[in-house]
């Protein structure tokens, strides 16, 4: 098997579809059970969110050990010569967060289908209800956590980090959130010091779910006073928002590592720095 030709991390509907059928593509589907039920992507296989998160005391988002990671990527097939499609039905967030959990185990050959589901049936491509049956294959890769650093940061180093006012940090939950008016937590607000970008911000309803473009999402993180050529770690509720704000940093060459442990750790614990109140602009 041959590695399929090099796909860039987003991929259109229309770009994708001739590799459809290709022995090197393996596509993954991260919708409802009841979307995918109804139709998806042929030779498309479901994955389901608790299969890609650990919950470990308050965070209910942390990546995976390496055997609940190596367990997926055997069940998928993936081996090293794969180029893995992901897509959901919610403009990326669920797909984004599989792709992270892959690039932490050390597997890169990803892309996300954008727009998911919607623009695909948009572009009135084909889909299915079979099930796809997955041929098992004793040369899956191997996970490889050992450059995760790169990808995720704990919550000891962002603590330091916030204490010492040398890091830059995005919020991509709602302004509610953000503010502390909604608790989802034992304590409302946000990291200190963090700024805030919505992560739907960035989809465009009005095209099927797909990203806006690229131009227009760095000029609304530069009116943020987000600095792009500066390392960024951004966060949401339990790390599902922010896969998408992770593949969103990453299109923009933007240096950007996500805090899986997210607010479902941080408003938790009472040892940590939250501020409320604070409006967004």
């Amino acid at each position: 098997m041959n590695p399929v030709a090099p796909l860039g991390l987003l991929v259109e509907p229309e770009q994708f579809a001739p590799f459809l059928h290709d022995d090197n593509i393996v596509i993954v589907d991260l919708s409802r059970e009841s979307v995918f039920e109804q139709l998806h992507l042929p030779g498309a296989v479901s994955v389901r969110p608790k299969e890609i998160v650990e919950q470990h005391e308050f965070a209910s988002g942390l990546l995976p050990d390496n055997a609940k990671l190596q367990a997926l990527i055997d069940r998928l097939g993936i081996t090293v010569n794969h180029q893995v499609i992901a897509y959901d039905d919610e403009g990326g967030a669920w797909a984004g967060r599989f792709i992270w959990n892959l690039h932490c185990a050390g597997f890169y050959h990803t892309s996300l289908l954008n727009g998911g589901i919607h623009a695909w049936l948009a572009a009135g491509l084909a889909t299915t209800t079979d099930i796809e049956t997955i041929t098992t294959v004793a040369d899956t890769f191997q996970v490889d956590t050992t450059g995760q650093d790169q990808f995720r940061i704990s919550y000891d180093e962002l603590a330091q980090r916030v204490e010492q006012k040398n890091i830059q940090l995005w919020d991509c939950r709602t302004e509610q959130e953000y503010t502390g008016v909604r608790l989802a937590a034992r304590r409302g607000g946000h990291i200190a010091g963090a700024k805030w970008y919505e992560w739907s911000t960035a989809i465009n309803r009005k095209d099927h779910l797909k990203l806006h473009s690229l131009n227009r999402i760095q000029q609304q993180f530069e009116q943020r006073g987000f600095n792009l050529s500066e390392p960024v770690v951004v966060y949401c509720q339990s790390h599902h928002r922010s896969g998408l704000a992770y593949i969103i940093g990453r299109l923009l060459n933007w240096e950007i590592r996500t805090y899986d442990g997210a607010w479902s750790e941080w408003g938790n614990r009472l040892d940590s720095a939250v501020v409320t109140g604070e409006q967004p602009f």
